[in-house]
Order: structure tokens, then C-alpha cells, then sequence
């Protein structure tokens, strides 16, 4: 077993998916994992890890993210998106997608960004939002996020616009809905989010939970995905036998015999190759005096 996409549907948590998942597979006893929370209102891509599986898991919460988020302008909420309490409502003047439009241009690119109080980080060992569940507000520091892309697909009059987002890892999507009616001065937040990528998984490879528990029940293999499938947005070493025995052992290996002169930093897919195909070994970065450093290491094949 190895990875799973999940297409999460509206309503479960992120957990409760991966409770529902190792039921269906009989992995009561094995670890199970997901790469990436989804709040219970959104849907889309949820990369489900499953044995080994789960030592990839750093790796994919580190992943860039795509979102299709739509945004309601006009009214604030205390979550910042749709299930939240109203705490503000604003009149929307003269707002139209131009005016969207020209506002998004503020948010691409590097950004700082105040992660909402309701959120799952902690503060002096607490959750954020046990604080926020309290009607108490603590200092939290702005964290700086990446925005590759933000473009409006489409505005929907008189106060709703659905946008298409490529992010960095810990990006808020709710925050961004609400720093954007900030910007215009109507006040928003996110009704709508729907995960179309995490890293190398798109949507059309993922499954919903009817279609898992269907093909269960006939009798047919899950489609999951490999470590390498997995971890198909990291650059990759293919190793010699010599070599990867090393790796394996945790002996010392310099980075430039390990990267034969290639210009990578980390994480790397150091790759076992050969006539059974690929396999993966270990995940490696560049230690600071110059060797390889093993950031997590794999089975042997067979």
C-alpha cells in the first residue's frame, strides 16, 4: 500500500475521511494518514497515505496547493467563511468584477498573511481557534505565503466572484477572502473551496468514497499510487546498487558524488533503478559540510 487520492466531499473532516478509508481497506491496524487538512466545507483533492506510504507525508504537505474558492463579498463572519457568525455586513456600492479584478493584483506573489483564529496552529500549546471558541483573541504572528497564481474565472452579481488560486504550503484561503473585502472595503468571506491539486495529484485521478466503497465491494484493486508517483514533483538521483546500499546503511556519501555535479538542493528521490523498475530509497538533502544528509529512508524492494 502506498497512496490513495481521495476526492473529499463536503460535510466529513479531513480525519473522519481517513477513519472511513482504513475501514474500507481493512487497515484498522496500519497507519493511515492524509497529505493536507481540508476544513468540512470544502472538497476536492485529498491525498490519502497508507503504510509506507505515510513516511511521504512531510513531503506532501510541503506541496503547492490549487484551489477553486468562491468568495461572497459584503458580510463578515467570525471564521471567515460560510459557517461562521456574522459579525459585520457592509453595503456593496458599486462593486463589479473590474473592481475584483483590480484588487487581486495586491495579492500575487509573496504576501504576508494573518492566519485566522479559528485555525488549528497553536499558541502556549493551545489550538488558535480553543482561544477564538472562547470569544478571546491572541497576538499571532503574520506568516508569509506564496501566491503563483490568482485569477478571476468568473463575477456572479451583485456580490459573489469565483476565483482559481496556486499557493504555497500554508496558505489560508479564508484569509485571502477576507483580506480581498478588506481591500475593496465591502468585507467578504470564502462559501465556497474546492481543492483541485496538492502537489503532483490533480483531480481527475482522484476517487470519491461511494466509487472506493464500490469497487471494494466487487472486488476490485484500489487505484493507488506509488512512492514515486507520489513524490513525482521532487527531483530525482538515480542511484547504482553500490550506492544506494550506502544510503541505505547511513554511511557518508558526498553530495557531489551523489548529485554527479548536478545543481539540486532538497528534498531529493535518491531512486533505485534496475530491471524490476524503480524503486525509491531514500529522501535526501544537502547537509551544510557537504555530504548527504537522510531525510527519511524506505524498504528494499523485494
Amino acid at each position: 500500500m502506498s497512496l490513495l487520492v481521495i476526492d473529499k466531499p463536503c460535510g466529513p473532516s479531513s480525519f473522519a475521511v481517513v477513519k472511513r478509508v482504513r475501514a474500507m481497506l481493512g487497515k484498522r491496524h496500519e497507519k493511515v494518514g492524509h497529505g493536507g487538512t481540508l476544513d468540512p466545507f470544502a472538497t476536492g483533492v485529498l491525498p490519502i497515505c497508507i503504510g509506507e506510504g505515510t513516511k511521504v507525508l512531510q513531503f506532501l504537505l510541503d506541496a503547492d496547493k490549487s484551489y477553486e474558492a468562491v468568495v461572497r463579498f459584503g458580510v463578515e463572519t467570525d471564521t471567515l467563511d460560510l459557517t461562521g457568525r456574522v459579525v459585520l455586513e457592509h453595503s456593496l456600492g458599486n462593486l463589479d468584477g473590474a473592481a475584483v479584478e483590480g484588487a487581486l493584483v495586491h495579492f500575487r506573489g509573496a504576501i504576508e498573511q494573518m492566519p485566522p483564529m479559528y485555525s488549528a496552529l497553536k499558541r502556549d500549546g493551545r489550538p488558535l481557534y480553543a482561544y477564538a471558541r472562547k470569544g478571546q483573541t491572541v497576538e499571532r504572528p503574520a506568516r508569509r505565503v506564496t501566491i503563483h497564481e490568482l485569477a478571476m474565472v468568473r463575477f456572479e452579481p451583485p456580490d459573489r466572484a469565483c476565483l482559481a488560486i496556486r499557493c504555497s504550503k500554508g496558505t489560508y484561503i479564508r484569509s485571502l477572502a477576507a483580506d480581498l473585502g478588506r481591500r475593496l472595503g465591502v468585507g467578504a468571506h470564502l462559501v465556497e473551496l474546492r481543492r483541485t491539486a496538492s502537489g503532483p495529484f490533480r483531480l481527475e485521478q482522484a476517487i470519491t468514497l461511494d466509487e472506493l466503497a464500490a469497487r471494494i465491494a466487487d472486488g476490485r484493486a484500489p487505484p493507488m499510487l506509488s512512492l514515486l508517483e507520489a513524490l513525482a514533483h521532487l527531483p530525482r538521483v538515480t542511484v547504482d546498487e553500490a550506492q544506494a546500499l550506502v544510503l541505505e546503511r547511513g554511511q557518508a556519501m558526498t553530495w557531489q558524488a551523489f548529485t554527479a555535479g548536478r545543481d539540486l538542493s532538497g528534498p531529493v528521490c535518491a531512486v533505485r533503478g534496475g530491471t524490476a523498475g524503480p524503486s525509491l530509497v531514500a529522501m535526501v538533502t544537502q547537509h551544510p559540510v557537504g555530504c548527504v544528509k537522510i531525510l527519511r529512508g524506505f524498504r528494499a524492494r523485494g
